[in-house]
């Protein structure tokens, strides 16, 4: 049973005499007076057909675990899904960290109040940086895409162009959020890909360079998973027109791949994510943008960037805010860019994770692989009417073709299911494909994962 309570155990100040004290010292007479500018044709005055409030802690709990429970989980299933969010392994001290208080509930602050999140996040900034082949790196932005954003944003203040090519090898969502981030006064061209080995196509892209372009941005891995050999060489051509490169990189691939700094890039984009924290409903999202420490560079991060500094007292060294006036916290509207709450905490995470794995780790956790992503290809060719898309490299995502078993990729995923697995994911709606999935293998994955997964393609496909 429940009613409706005047007091509400989730609504702060909700108890009648703390509502009318705070009334009282607004000068209102009720609560409705808060919203008397707003007109009457925007303005709800029914009863919204939706169940009586769980008052309850106890109770509501039980409702929302009954409500969890209806979900197939990548814990319980076997979980081939990529494509932005991977499946990695998370070492146990990564979840410690995240849920210290003192991490947990930090909010911004400053020197004198955050020093523990600041060294923090000094820490990630160092270790990206030294992954990447860059000396500076940002604040965690809301996920890679926003982080390629950004740095669009950045490379065309740089030179003072209005074009940005585009990779169309990239995730779909990262190049929706790149448009509309750059509208109105930035234009986004895509580049195409080779259809034959997924890389980027160097002829459209130098048909496509000019003066006013600003960057250009590629993946490598690509998002179609092949591995981007042609890296030198695009930089090579974008420089012939003073152009600015960005790179949009797996974290855990550098450990086997060049760093993009050393291959002749300007930016390195990409997500936390793959770095000790969960899959997780869209969430454990976390965008990184790293740079050469010039002031061309910083000068241009709208976002708060943290370094070692001297203090009053002489030979000390604190964490602090470093080129502060440039942002909108301290220029306002006269900022570089809009910067607002972002994933700090993941960031924090990340940091946790490159210091567990060190170079050596990184380094066999992208060997391991590599070799998983080889032996699965050379199974999965094996079942009749199914083919690897690409005959390329490829890193932790591949493309796979099933357009020659006369089944589409919702029915074999959804057969798949049935399995106790989660297939590819469906690209045919975002690449010119036809019935295509891309499939993701990580550490977490182990040879009999692999040869169930083939074993439960071969038995539908037939």
């Amino acid at each position: 049973m429940s009613r409706t309570h005047d007091v509400h155990p989730y609504i702060p100040n909700s108890e009648p005499r703390v509502k009318r004290q705070m009334l009282d010292f607004l000068g209102m007479e009720s609560s409705e007076d808060i919203y008397r500018e707003i007109p009457e044709a925007l303005r709800f005055r029914g009863t919204l057909d939706i169940p009586e409030p769980i008052l309850s802690e106890y109770r509501l709990q039980r409702h929302v675990e009954a409500l969890l429970k209806k979900n197939r989980n990548t814990k319980d299933n076997l979980c081939f899904l990529g494509g932005g969010t991977w499946k990695h392994h998370v070492p146990a001290v990564c979840d410690t960290i995240i849920g210290r208080d003192e991490f947990l509930t930090a909010y911004v602050g400053d020197a004198y109040s955050d020093h523990g999140k600041f060294q923090a996040l000094f820490e990630t900034s160092s270790m990206l940086g030294e992954l990447t082949g860059f000396e500076a790196c940002s604040t965690p932005t809301y996920d890679w895409g926003n982080a390629a954003a950004i740095a669009c944003r950045m490379a065309s203040r740089t030179l003072g162009r209005k074009e940005v090519l585009f990779a169309r090898n990239s995730g779909p969502s990262r190049r929706s959020i790149v448009h509309n981030y750059c509208l109105p006064d930035i234009a986004v061209r895509e580049i195409a890909y080779d259809p034959a080995t997924g890389l980027l196509d160097l002829a459209d892209l130098q048909r496509c360079l000019n003066a006013d372009t600003a960057a250009v941005y590629f993946e490598n891995p690509t998002y179609l998973g092949t591995i981007e050999t042609q890296a030198e060489e695009i930089c090579r051509l974008a420089r012939s027109v003073g152009a600015l490169v960005i790179v949009g990189a797996d974290p855990t691939s550098l450990g086997v791949l060049e760093a993009p700094g050393l291959q002749g890039a300007d930016y390195a984009v990409g997500d936390f994510q793959p770095l000790g924290l969960h899959m997780s409903y869209g969430g454990g999202l976390g965008g990184f943008i790293c740079t050469r420490d010039s002031k061309a560079f910083v000068g241009e991060y709208p976002s708060l960037l943290f370094g070692i500094c001297e203090t009053s007292t002489e030979g000390e060294y604190g964490f602090g805010e470093v080129f502060y006036e440039r942002t909108s916290y301290a220029s306002r509207e006269k900022g570089k860019d809009f910067i607002g709450t972002c994933a700090a905490l993941h960031g924090i995470v990340a940091g946790v994770y490159l210091a567990l794995m060190g170079p050596q780790g990184l380094v066999e956790l992208g060997e391991g692989i590599l070799q998983r992503v080889a032996y699965a290809k050379e199974l999965l060719a094996r079942i009749p009417g199914v083919k690897i898309a690409f005959d390329s490299i490829s890193y932790s995502d591949f493309l796979v073709d099933f357009n020659g078993t006369g089944r589409t990729v919702a029915d074999i995923d959804g057969a798949l299911l049935d399995f106790g697995i989660f297939g590819g994911k469906d690209v045919s709606k975002d690449f010119p494909v036809g019935q295509s999935a891309l499939f993701s293998i990580t550490e977490v994955h182990e040879k009999e994962d692999i040869e169930r997964l083939v074993a439960a393609l071969t038995a539908i496909c037939r």
